[in-house]
């Protein structure tokens, strides 16, 4: 009984840190939309906000979902968020003032550790 109770505590720490993770990912996408955060030598044009903002919303949203429990939401958000990290290390391999800057830095990093928790949530043992 005490190994189930120590799991379950286990559970829904990682859930609220893989919601801490998103929220944060998404404070992230708008301090870069607030230049707050640089992003090397990318300017953001007006156009380009917009997917910033629409970043930072999906982050948000799918972190306010994670505490719903469903699993298949978490395979969605997981397999979403592999995406969004393959395709900016595929578009920004080449410059590392994009790849390593604040903005980059600290969106990959939040992106990095959602995915760890989303795995982890996903496939341990359902109580």
């Amino acid at each position: 009984m005490n190994t189930f109770q120590s799991t379950n505590n286990n559970h829904v720490r990682v859930m609220w840190l893989a919601v801490a993770l998103a929220l944060l990912a998404a404070l992230a996408y708008m301090m870069i939309a607030w230049d707050f955060l640089s992003i090397g030598d990318l300017q953001t044009a007006k156009a380009g906000v917009v997917i910033i903002y629409v970043a930072a919303g999906s982050y948000l949203l799918g972190g306010l979902l994670i505490p719903l429990r469903q699993r298949w939401l978490w395979i969605i958000g997981a397999v979403i968020n592999a995406l969004v990290i393959l395709f900016f290390i595929n578009l920004y391999q080449e410059r590392p003032a994009v790849m390593f800057s604040p903005g980059g830095v600290a969106t990959k990093v939040a992106q990095l550790l959602l995915e760890v928790m989303l795995i982890y949530l996903i496939f341990a043992k359902k109580q």
